[in-house]
């Protein structure tokens, strides 16, 4: 019996893959956990069934028939209905600039062939928390930056600014926390969880995609890197 995934929520998992032998694996271990399944073997039927099906979750093979993975990604993320849709990029790619290309195109993990289901399950429901976590303020906001928890917002000097999940979770939190200072391995256990592996460089990828959302021509860089040491949210001088 699934000790997580409740059985009345039962949340739907696309999965993108056009090798039908892990399809089905996925399928069958997925299913065993209390979750949805629905499935698509190329990238355009993936966007179809993402219209179709509003799934909670993707799956996404980076290497697939047609239309790649990464373009998969990067059209979900222009759509304002699936913008924060949870991504896992799955793929047997692991050199570390095909790490950071996958993250650049919004998604929100990253894992390699070949997985342990048990660990690709875990990184799954950390997700799910976070996007269905409900938020302890409503609103948040240090300097000129605003984000509004209940309708998903953020702006800057009321012009609108437009994140990604990781992202959005990544600025919550230093909103929760303005001027302090925080260790890569620190935003990880925050924003990614302390039962998710991911690779502390990854931080550094989003905080780059942070800053270039966040700050526009002539605005201060509120996002400081603190030398040796991690990364706060300060208007403090350089």
């Amino acid at each position: 019996m699934p000790d997580t995934v409740s059985m009345l929520s039962r949340p739907l998992v696309l999965v993108v893959e056009d090798e039908a032998a892990l399809a089905t694996m996925l399928r069958y271990n997925l299913e065993k956990q209390g979750f949805r399944v629905e499935e698509a073997a190329d990238g355009q039927e993936a966007l179809n069934r993402v219209s179709e099906t509003q799934p909670d979750i993707v799956l996404l093979d980076w290497m697939l028939p047609a239309l790649s993975g990464i373009e998969v990604c990067r059209q979900l993320r222009r759509r304002s209905a699936t913008r924060d849709l949870p991504v896992i990029m799955v793929t047997a790619r692991t050199e570390d600039q095909d790490t950071v290309r996958g993250l650049n195109t919004g998604a929100d993990d990253y894992i390699t062939k070949p997985f342990s289901v048990d660990a690709l399950i875990a990184r799954m429901r950390a997700l799910l928390r976070r996007a269905n976590a409900v938020p302890a303020k409503a609103r948040l906001a240090f300097h000129d930056i605003t984000m509004d928890l209940a309708a998903h917002r953020v702006q800057r000097n009321d012009r609108p600014i437009h994140l990604g999940p990781t992202e959005f979770r990544l600025l919550e939190f230093f909103l929760q926390h303005p001027r302090r200072v925080f260790t890569r391995e620190e935003l990880l256990d925050a924003v990614w969880g302390r039962d998710i592996h991911v690779e502390p460089r990854t931080v550094d990828v989003h905080i780059r995609r942070l800053r270039k959302a966040i700050n526009g021509p002539n605005e201060l860089d509120v996002v400081r890197t603190v030398r040796a040491a991690g990364y706060a949210l300060d208007t403090e001088a350089r």
